[in-house]
């Protein structure tokens, strides 16, 4: 038996072998993983791009500088009496980000009531004189470090790596050490690279939180003693794990990124979520924009809800199985788009929050609200203990595909979920499950 995937953009089908199929089988080994390199020669990328400028290399995101802007002002009343000082902050000075805002406090330039305070955590209440003056931005040192890395391809032009979940990819305040560009400086043998104001993500990024899935100009790196510049060429989020492409030089970053701006990369995620969607296939097609009341959250506008900086994403999904007499599934998704938390964020507007994911609703306590009903008392506990163990979204990028930069043969990788993952997977599998032969609408 073999389980063929066809990418839309493609004339190739992937075939998967039985031990990879095996995934999609009851109860596979939960540490078995096997990956797929197919290639086909293919011609090089020299028509002009489409689609939004701003999701590719050229375009990028516009970045602001907050750097000097100051804030006078008074604590108007609060719902709950009180509020942490930088999320305030944060909420008067409208697009920056909180940890923006908590690097200004930790550089002492924040004052409560005439009284400098350097604890982003201080509680202020109404009446509350707040002072602030944002302080410039500080460039980040990231230095190799001597991280196991699971690379499943390189040549001297790209590398691909499984990243593991909650590994973060790129240095940013809060993460500047054990993070995937950390390993790679050692793994290329690359000195301490210094990433510049400029070339740090916009304020509206929050990042020590937020990883994107989307093309990334600004985190290529620079030596002065080597033309060797890897580069991250596209994000996950710290909680997701996956395959990443990282390009070794410069123009294997440029045309990569090419690719992605043109929606010719190959990407296949799987995930587990709260519920079953209906129907069992569809294609989710709603902008997402950073949520107002909540920073390190994006959310699905529609209609007139629809936010002025809200960007359009799509994504589409399939059903694979129905796990646990219906509490859960295992869905298939493909982005056209490559939006932060777009996965999450879609899940979450149909209804079915990805488990273990509490940013979007896929809390324990909603995963047992789904999984509880429809099983029997004598499950319960079982079911209990096994959504006690989820620390993170359940969700795993399955398969990348794209072409060569230098070669320009068509490269296709897959690689199995981790282990809790899969122990998720075999727990609900154990309970009941359906499969289903849905396809992409």
């Amino acid at each position: 038996m073999s389980l063929s995937f066809c990418f839309p953009t493609t004339a190739r089908t992937l075939t998967l072998t039985n031990s990879f199929a095996s995934f999609f089988n009851r109860n596979p080994p939960i540490h078995q993983r096997f990956s797929v390199v197919s290639c086909s020669r293919a011609l090089h990328l020299d028509a002009e791009p489409e689609g939004e400028e701003e999701d590719g290399f050229s375009g990028g995101r516009q970045r602001a500088n907050y750097a000097g802007v100051r804030l006078e002002e008074s604590v108007e009343e609060v719902k709950s009496g009180k509020v942490r000082l930088d999320t305030w902050i944060s909420t008067r000075i409208n697009g920056i980000s909180r940890a923006r805002v908590q690097s200004s406090i930790r550089s002492g330039l924040v004052s409560v009531n005439n009284r400098v305070t350097n604890k982003a955590s201080h509680m202020v209440r109404h009446g509350d004189k707040v002072e602030c003056t944002i302080s410039e931005l500080q460039p980040l040192k990231a230095e190799g470090e001597d991280i196991a890395l699971d690379i499943v391809y390189e040549d001297e032009h790209v590398l691909v790596v499984n990243k593991p979940a909650h590994m973060v990819v790129h240095p940013a305040p809060g993460n500047a050490t054990g993070t995937l560009v950390n390993g790679i400086l050692h793994h290329c043998s690359l000195p301490t690279t210094t990433f510049q104001d400029q070339e740090l993500l916009s304020d509206s990024d929050d990042l020590a939180d937020i990883e994107l899935d989307e093309p990334s100009k600004d985190f290529s790196f620079d030596t002065n003693e080597t033309s060797i510049r890897p580069g991250i060429v596209h994000r996950l989020d710290k909680g997701t794990s996956g395959l990443l492409v990282v390009a070794k030089d410069e123009h294997s970053h440029a045309h990569l990124s090419q690719q992605f701006k043109q929606h010719t990369i190959q990407r296949i995620y799987v995930s587990l979520t709260c519920g079953v969607p209906s129907p069992a296939s569809g294609r989710v097609d709603i902008p997402i924009g950073r949520d107002l009341t909540n920073r390190l959250r994006m959310v699905a506008y529609t209609g007139s809800n629809k936010c002025g900086k809200s960007r359009h994403a799509a994504s589409r999904y399939r059903v694979v199985e129905i796990l646990a007499g219906g509490g859960s599934a295992l869905v298939e998704w493909r982005l056209e788009t490559g939006r932060t938390h777009q996965i999450r964020a879609h899940a979450k507007y149909l209804g079915i929050p990805l488990m273990g994911d509490e940013v979007y609703g896929g809390t324990k306590n909603m995963a047992l609200a789904r999984l509880q009903p429809k099983n029997p008392s004598r499950l319960h506990g079982h079911l209990s203990q096994l959504v006690s163990k989820l620390d993170r979204p359940c969700l795993h990028a399955l398969t990348l595909g794209f072409t060569h930069p230098c070669t320009g043969e068509k490269m296709q990788f897959s690689c199995l979920p981790p282990e809790d993952f899969a122990e998720t997977l075999t727990g609900l599998r154990n309970i009941s499950t359906e499969k289903v032969m849905s396809s992409y609408s």
